[in-house]
């Protein structure tokens, strides 16, 4: 068992430039490539919260987790552990199989995360997109999280 500890993610324009995404442009939004799809100036990242959007593509994330996630394939805990932001160790008394609980602010952070993965893939559905077998996948994932966070705070 672990903890996903927000306060360690990179910052993001320290990441950005790690993952060969040159920003450029004045102001918080600044524009690079995108290497979901190939362009050279189509990716905007908010350089104070890590939050990005190809104007090209349509991919898109709240911070540096969710590229990493994206980019490489990486399941949360993994991507977490790669960007120094997922201690293990923590929480090892609690039984496998039960969710150790968050505090709730980690938890409402989480769950905020999930959810706006799973709104990514429905607001697709929504202008016609049929989701790829990968997004399907990361959407029951986030549905599943969701529902596990809720049954662990339900009284």
């Amino acid at each position: 068992m672990g903890e996903f500890i927000r306060d360690r993610l990179p910052d993001p324009i320290s990441y950005f430039d790690a993952e060969d995404v040159r920003l450029v442009g004045p102001g918080r939004w600044k524009t690079g490539p995108c290497h979901f799809h190939g362009g050279s100036d189509s990716l905007r990242v908010n350089t104070a919260s890590g939050g990005w959007c190809c104007m090209s593509c349509g991919a898109k994330g709240g911070d540096v987790l969710a590229f990493h996630m994206q980019r490489h394939g990486l399941p949360f805990v993994d991507a977490a552990r790669a960007l120094g932001a997922y201690v293990d160790g923590v929480g090892t008394d609690v039984m496998p199989g039960k969710l150790a609980t968050l505090p709730a602010r980690d938890a409402m952070q989480l769950a905020a995360f999930e959810l706006q993965l799973a709104m990514v893939v429905i607001s697709d559905i929504k202008a016609g997109l049929i989701p790829s077998d990968a997004d399907w996948q990361r959407f029951l994932i986030s549905a599943g999280r969701v529902g596990a966070l809720a049954a662990e705070y339900q009284a």
